[in-house]
């Protein structure tokens, strides 16, 4: 019988990472995407990954798993790309700064935005829409929908 499959080794700050998978599926679509694979880019899919939760720009960059030295230019500049070619999602009020989340194929996340504050907080409930969708692309033919929701109002400590 073979040795049980052991996490590939993280080249961050702690020995095994429990998300390389995820990480090394987001490596794939970027390159697709054309993005080349940077250091600075692993450490920001790491980053985002490994949260589980929006991030701003500035959580990403003061992040002790930023190794690569990117200075925050850099790291806007590639949340930027990240965004236009679909492997981000950018999340807030407009006034605000901006949250970054993953995207992954065939799942999503919905949100709660709180307008006075600004925190963010995931819906915990099974999507209300995802029926609407499927009917939605059944009767207009579209193919690869998907949508984003987000719920504005005032959070409990605002409220």
């Amino acid at each position: 019988m073979p040795p049980p499959v052991q996490p590939a080794p993280c080249k961050h700050s702690h020995s095994h990472c429990a998300n390389v998978d995820l990480i090394e599926q987001a490596v794939e679509r970027c390159k697709a995407a054309g993005l080349r694979r940077t250091r600075a880019l692993n450490d920001v899919l790491h980053i985002l990954i490994e949260a589980g939760q929006p991030m701003t720009l500035a959580d990403v960059t003061e992040s002790k798993h930023l190794h690569s030295g990117a200075d925050r230019a850099t790291v806007y500049r590639l949340l930027m790309k990240l965004e236009e070619r679909g492997i981000l999602r950018r999340l807030g009020l407009h006034d605000r700064a901006a949250y970054y989340t993953m995207v992954f194929p065939g799942h999503h996340n919905d949100y709660l935005i709180c307008t006075k504050c600004g925190k963010i907080q995931r819906l915990e409930i099974s999507c209300p829409v995802e029926v609407l969708e499927k009917q939605i692309a059944k009767q207009s033919g579209f193919t690869g929908l998907y949508h984003e929701l987000e719920f504005f109002g005032l959070c409990p400590k605002c409220s």
